[in-house]
This record gives C-alpha cells, sequence and structure tokens, in this order.
C-alpha cells in the first residue's frame, strides 16, 4: 500500500515546507520550527479533498488497515536503523539498547529546519486523525440510520487531545520526552507505528459494532472524566512550563511559584503529587475506553493499560533522574509531596 508512505512523506515535506515560528525550547541551544498545526489541519484537508472529489475512499483506511499497519512497520523498522546508524557509538552500550532507545538525543536535518523527535510527534498524531475519521466513516456506512454516538464522542475527544497537542507544541519541548529520551526505535517505531495504529484500537475494534444505546448522562459523565483528566495533564504542564520560562510569574494570573531553592516547584499541579499529569493521561485514556459504550469490551482497555504501563516505570526512571540532578532538593521535595501519582493513593 503506498496510503502511509505518501502520508508520511506529505507531513515531512509540509513540515520543512511551511512557514513556522522559530522557538527555543529546554535543551539549549537547539531550536524549533514549530508549524505542527498547519501542518496537521493541511494533511487532513487534503485527505478530505481527495475523498470529495472520489480519488479515496473514506473508509479505505479502515478498510485497509492491516495492510497500512504492516507498510507503517516495515517503514517504522527503517526508520529506527536509519537514525541510529547514522550516529556514533554510545560507550558502554550495546547495540540493542542503541538501536532500542537511540544514540542521538536531539537530532536535526535540513540545516534544523526539520526536528526528529517534533516530526515523529506530528506524523504519529497526523495518521491518527486520519484513522479514526476513516474508522468513524466505515461505522457511519454500515449503521446509516442508527450510528452511535459513542463514535462522535470518541473521535471528538480524540481529536481535541490531538489538535490541544499540537497547539501547545512549545510547551512539549519542556517534557521529559524532549528533555530525556533519544531517538531510535522507541520513538522512531513508536511513532510511525504504535501511536497511529495502537491509540485507537477501541474504535478498531468497534467501529463494526452497532448502536448500544449509551444514555446521554453516561456520555456527559464520560466527556467531564476526559476534560478533568486534560486539566490535570494540560494544568500540570502549563505550570511548569510558565514557571521554566519565567519563574516569577504566576501560573495563569493565579498560582504564585512556590520552590525549593527556586529550581523545584512544590505547589500547584505539583503540590498534589509528583506526577500528576501522569494521573490525568490515565483519566483521559479511561474516558476514551468508555466512550464508545461498550465497558464490558477488552479492546478499547488496551490504550489505559498501555498508559499504566508506560507510566509508571517513567515515574520511577524521572525519580530517579531528578534525584541525580536535584540531590538534596529532591529529597526534601519527596517529603512535602509523598505521593507518586495519585494523590493518597500511590
Amino acid at each position: 500500500m503506498l496510503t502511509v508512505p505518501v502520508i508520511y512523506a506529505a507531513v515531512f515535506a509540509l513540515h520543512a515546507l511551511l512557514p513556522a515560528r522559530r522557538v527555543e525550547g529546554y535543551v539549549k541551544p537547539l531550536r524549533y520550527r514549530l508549524n505542527g498545526l498547519a501542518v496537521f489541519f493541511a494533511v487532513v484537508g487534503l485527505w478530505a479533498l481527495a475523498c470529495r472529489l472520489d480519488l479515496f475512499a473514506w473508509d479505505a483506511l479502515y478498510v485497509n488497515r492491516w495492510e497500512n499497519a504492516a507498510t507503517a512497520c516495515v517503514l517504522g523498522l527503517a526508520f529506527s536503523f536509519a537514525v541510529v546508524l547514522r550516529e556514533p557509538r554510545v560507550p558502554g552500550w550495546s547495540f540493542a539498547r542503541e538501536l532500542y532507545l537511540g544514540r542521538a538525543e536531539n537530532p536535526q536535518w535540513l540545516g534544523g529546519r526539520v526536528d526528529a523527535k517534533m516530526f515523529l510527534y506530528l506524523v504519529g498524531a497526523t495518521m491518527l486523525e486520519l484513522n479514526l475519521l476513516s474508522f468513524a466513516a466505515w461505522h457511519f456506512a454500515k449503521y446509516p440510520g442508527d450510528p452511535s454516538p459513542g463514535v462522535v464522542l470518541y473521535v471528538a475527544l480524540f481529536s481535541f487531545f490531538l489538535v490541544e497537542y499540537l497547539f501547545f507544541e512549545r510547551v512539549h519541548l519542556y517534557t521529559y520526552d524532549f528533555v530525556a529520551e533519544r531517538v531510535g526505535f522507541k520513538l522512531g517505531w513508536g511513532c510511525f507505528v504504535f501511536y497511529p495504529f495502537f491509540y485507537g484500537v477501541g474504535l478498531w475494534a468497534l467501529a463494526d459494532a452497532p448502536n448500544p444505546h449509551t444514555p446521554a448522562w453516561a456520555l456527559a459523565l464520560v466527556a467531564a472524566l476526559f476534560f478533568g483528566g486534560w486539566l490535570l495533564a494540560r494544568g500540570a504542564n502549563l505550570q511548569k512550563f510558565f514557571f521554566k520560562v519565567a519563574p516569577q510569574k504566576k501560573a495563569f494570573g493565579l498560582i504564585a511559584p512556590e520552590a525549593l531553592d527556586g529550581r523545584v516547584l512544590v505547589n500547584g499541579f505539583w503540590g498534589l503529587s509528583r506526577h500528576i499529569n501522569y494521573l490525568g493521561e490515565l483519566c483521559m485514556a479511561s474516558a476514551l475506553a468508555l466512550a464508545l459504550g461498550y465497558p464490558g469490551a477488552w479492546q478499547p482497555w488496551l490504550y489505559p493499560l498501555y498508559y499504566l504501563v508506560l507510566l509508571v516505570p517513567r515515574q520511577l526512571a524521572d525519580d530517579r533522574r531528578c534525584a541525580a540532578k536535584y540531590g538534596p532538593l529532591w529529597a526534601e521535595y519527596v517529603k512535602r509531596v509523598p505521593h507518586r501519582i495519585v494523590p493518597f493513593v500511590y
């Protein structure tokens, strides 16, 4: 299937060519070109136009989902080997570890016009959105007289999740992914394959299912859970971002920063737990699993389960990294904020 290579190439080309704002991130002296929303909407718009002109079927990405996932897998493997082999070895690391985690921390190409991490997250988000729209199109074509409102809610919430991530591109330059991770199989294959083809596993499994007639009040509660989680995740990341770029200013104009030695935040969102943003991610993922109206189906729960498996080890690794970086300050923060992710529980 040529569909996936064409989409990925279009994301790369538009990311490199479209106008962008240049900003600094946490990793100095790197500068980043940010145009994610423009690229995202351009590719989605071109896909919709192609479907409208009958050059491409609205549900083609659903019909060919297994072939597309296999093609993306090949591309992800090729990218991972290419991005690792072109960099020098990491002293003391085996090749298997280098391939999985990567050798280079922040590779940029075309004279800095393309940042590898930014491109990877952009290509994953764009392909996921196209998959969601195509899967929903299949559902509406199969049940034209009685489509599920849960499918609409699922796609709407996920689309919000993707658009707001790209809207806050600059904030993510200060998160763990950009600060601490390297570029190898984990990020490369993850964003080429896992992100766009696994995150929507709920709709992948249930696009063929009939309308479960979930009550409107239940769908409203699902939406409330999602946006409650979003408030925790986005609020925490924004508070940290504001503190990094303007340490003396109130976050959101409301929260005066309280920090140990002016370096480690201990109030606001970061006074609730040491990784309150992870709790927000888990709430959003759980809401998406519930949105489709089949709480007894196991496939939608693979998405929040993935977050649980990902974020608990990441919390442990991040705590170790912070303990090494901040020393006694981190020990004091742990005393002040004893819970890791869930306030009063864990």
